[in-house]
């Protein structure tokens, strides 16, 4: 059974959002994004870091993970990006149609 996903990246710089963006719908491997700024606390190098972040959100199919994964890992400037996924469950038909209609 086809299993539908809302994968997320964090990046800093608003171009590198937005062309992460671009990429992947002009290559169909998601149908849209939500793009949020948040603020973010993490460790990095054994320090406390905070900072402002864009936060992206796909919808896709679970099979284009790889390929959405490696676009991302293409274009990002994180040394270590994340790129996660969760898998959408008791969406309404007409949503996942919608997703189905629009990938490659």
């Amino acid at each position: 059974m086809k299993k539908y996903i809302i994968v997320t990246t964090l990046c800093e710089k608003e171009k590198i959002a937005n062309e992460i963006i671009d990429t992947l719908l002009e290559k169909k491997l998601i149908v849209g994004s939500h793009v949020s700024k948040v603020k973010s606390k993490y460790w990095w190098n054994n320090k406390l870091e905070e900072c402002i972040e864009y936060k992206l959100e796909f919808r896709t199919t679970e099979s284009k993970f790889t390929e959405i994964e490696n676009e991302i890992k293409r274009i990002h400037n994180y040394e270590v990006a994340e790129i996660s996924s969760c898998e959408i469950k008791n969406a309404s038909k007409e949503f996942l149609k919608w997703i189905d209609e629009n990938l490659k």
